[in-house]
């Protein structure tokens, strides 16, 4: 009698317990204001499974599209158990992303967070991917290696020698996969210009490790075999060991300087605490992951839109020939002057990017409370600004689903710098900008002046 009792007091004890956090997690409250419309989904995974069903289409993600519909353009949410706060108010975006330091810091979802070693801390203390220093520097070297002067006086040439000989051996080919194909090309020019990789000699072709990243960082992060974030777990491990091993060797053969991304880096593992034997191979590996899951992407998209839009190719055609018209040597290469008077073809660059979209958000996280339109994003909180719902505002873009390269003509930077966000924005704004943007404008100048 006495058991039973006690036994029903526990389960209404336990009972009410799982009502109270069901209804505080429902209901979540904010101190200093009050929070964004929304909903927090189910206790613990939120609205998880709805955020990760794949979009099949260049709209916006239904889960985007529809809360914004129901709640406006900044609602909150719950993400892998994360209190998430989502934007496509371009104005708060941009001022969001002016505020790294101040009102937020640099966030990841933990898949890519574990696959580019944001778990990890350097020899001070720091997060490998920290803001501050680390990213100053790591910034720094990029634009040394693949800044807008190196690649007028060093690396045109050679990117345009890339696409020759990749379009020559797409012409031998029946048919061509081509996001597979431009992604293995970006692995072996970027490996190679980061840390001497040479391909004939790997054995194996490495650039598939990175191919469809993007599906395994848009996961639950479960390292359990068959899943994406697994493939991607695995695809990393032989990345990091290739990188580990390049280290070893050049530490072992040191007269050996070759004066690459790598070579600089282990030179100033001398001075820099934050570079250390763990976190090199990572910062290695994101890199990698920046450059090649991006910039394939925005080739196949970009190749697919002009095979379904010829008028545009005829554009781009009496634009590209009126450059060899002004040659002495129509088989000459092109020239950088050349490269900047393509006018049409940035216009055509500038589309390709705003209906692509390849990253899906842009994450920072609030270290303190902050205001938006009457509401308050409490300290803590995930802020996920979404590129595209601003890239396809029809308040902004008229249809904004068409691929209509002449709707950028005239257009200023500062007229659309809060609406075009493709490279980021604030002090992380990509500084591969430039060196993706010509890959694009000399895949479209060799096809169209070497192939009809």
């Amino acid at each position: 009698m006495i058991l039973g009792y006690f036994g029903g007091c526990f389960i209404a004890l336990v009972t009410i317990a799982i009502f109270h956090f069901i209804r505080k997690w429902r209901n979540p409250t904010c101190i200093n204001g009050r929070l964004p419309p929304g909903s927090m989904g189910l206790p613990l995974i939120g609205e998880t499974i709805q955020f990760l069903i794949p979009s099949k289409s260049m709209d916006v993600p239904s889960f985007i599209s529809k809360r914004i519909k129901k709640y406006g353009p900044v609602f909150r949410t719950s993400l892998v158990g994360r209190p998430v706060v989502v934007s496509s108010d371009p104005d708060f975006n941009h001022y969001i992303l002016q505020q790294e330091g101040r009102l937020v810091e640099l966030w990841y979802m933990d898949s890519f967070a574990k696959l580019c070693g944001q778990m990890d801390t350097a020899a001070d203390g720091s997060p490998i991917t920290a803001f501050g220093l680390i990213h100053k520097y790591i910034r720094n070297l990029i634009l040394n290696h693949f800044g807008p002067e190196v690649l007028k006086e060093k690396l045109l040439p050679e990117l345009e020698e890339l696409w020759v000989q990749a379009l020559r051996n797409w012409k031998a080919c029946d048919f061509v996969e081509v996001k597979q194909s431009t992604s293995a090309m970006m692995f072996d020019l970027t490996a190679k210009a980061l840390f001497g990789y040479e391909p004939d000699k790997s054995g194996e072709d490495t650039g598939k490790n990175l191919t469809n990243f993007v599906d395994g960082v848009m996961s639950v992060p479960l390292n359990v075999p068959g899943t994406a974030f697994h493939r991607c777990m695995q695809g990393q491990k032989k990345l990091l060991k290739l990188v580990n091993d390049v280290i070893q060797e050049r530490r072992a053969h040191p007269e050996k300087h070759r004066g690459d991304f790598l070579d600089q880096i282990l030179d100033d593992m001398k001075h820099q605490t934050f570079l250390t034997d763990n976190s090199v191979p990572f910062i290695t590996f994101g890199l990698l992951l920046g450059t090649v899951e991006t910039v394939s992407s925005t080739i196949t998209l970009t190749i697919k839109l002009l095979i379904e839009h010829p008028f545009v190719v005829e554009e781009l055609m009496r634009e590209h020939e009126e450059i060899l018209n002004r040659r002495e040597n129509r088989e000459a290469r092109i020239t950088w002057d050349e490269y900047k008077s393509l006018t049409f073809t940035m216009q055509v660059i500038q589309e390709s990017l705003r209906l692509g979209n390849i990253a899906p958000g842009i994450l920072r996280r609030a270290i303190r409370d902050i205001e938006v339109n009457g509401y308050t994003i409490p300290k803590g909180w995930t802020i996920f600004a979404v590129p595209a719902a601003i890239h396809l505002n029809p308040e902004t873009y008229e249809d904004p689903l068409s691929f209509n390269p002449w709707r950028w003509k005239g257009l200023e930077f500062s007229a659309t710098q809060k609406n075009f966000v493709p490279f980021g924005g604030g002090a992380r704004q990509c500084a591969g900008a430039e060196f993706s943007k010509l890959l694009l404008a000399l895949c479209i100048h060799e096809m169209l002046t070497k192939y009809r």
